[in-house]
């Protein structure tokens, strides 16, 4: 098992230090990147009252912008991210097309793998993380890290975030 230990350390003392929303996501991006890798990060933050969702962080934002909302996200994905509360994960830019629209943008950005990991605070889904890299790039290995390295630190930068 690799030690991540040095990565979380920064993270840490990353987020002590944010005093904006980008501040924090931007330590959790370093944080992605260090322990899993993601060409294309984001995170998304849901508005129950209005059931849409809202990209707060990017890693592109010449592609994928912070402004506007989007519906959420009803079917499979959903299904998933949201009553199981379970990592929506796809390897390839096919079964990636069969639940996200934009799969033509993420696959000309280089990317045909994802993870949505779901960002869950006081039992409701608050948000999601998201890391994109290339096909086949989330193992078992690479998910089961995400589960257990990267969820409280993405709760915690969305909660930093948020409160800022």
């Amino acid at each position: 098992m690799t030690d991540h230990t040095k990565a979380v350390v920064a993270f840490d003392a990353a987020i002590a230090k944010a005093t904006t929303a980008d501040d924090a996501f931007s330590a959790l991006q370093t944080l992605v990147r260090d322990v899993v890798g993601a060409k294309l990060f984001t995170v998304m933050l849901v508005d129950w009252d209005l059931e849409v969702s809202r990209r707060a962080y990017t890693s592109h934002p010449e592609t994928y912008p912070t402004s506007g909302t989007k519906p959420l996200n009803y079917g499979p994905w959903f299904d998933i991210v949201h009553g199981k509360r379970e990592c929506y994960v796809a390897n390839t830019i096919e079964d990636i097309a069969k639940v996200l629209f934009d799969h033509e943008t993420i696959n000309a950005l280089g990317c045909q793998s994802v993870v949505n990991y779901p960002v869950i605070v006081k039992d409701k889904l608050i948000g999601t993380m998201n890391m994109l890299d290339v096909e086949g790039h989330f193992t078992p290995e690479k998910v089961e890290t995400i589960r257990n390295v990267l969820g409280t630190p993405a709760k915690l930068a969305v909660l930093v975030a948020t409160t800022l």
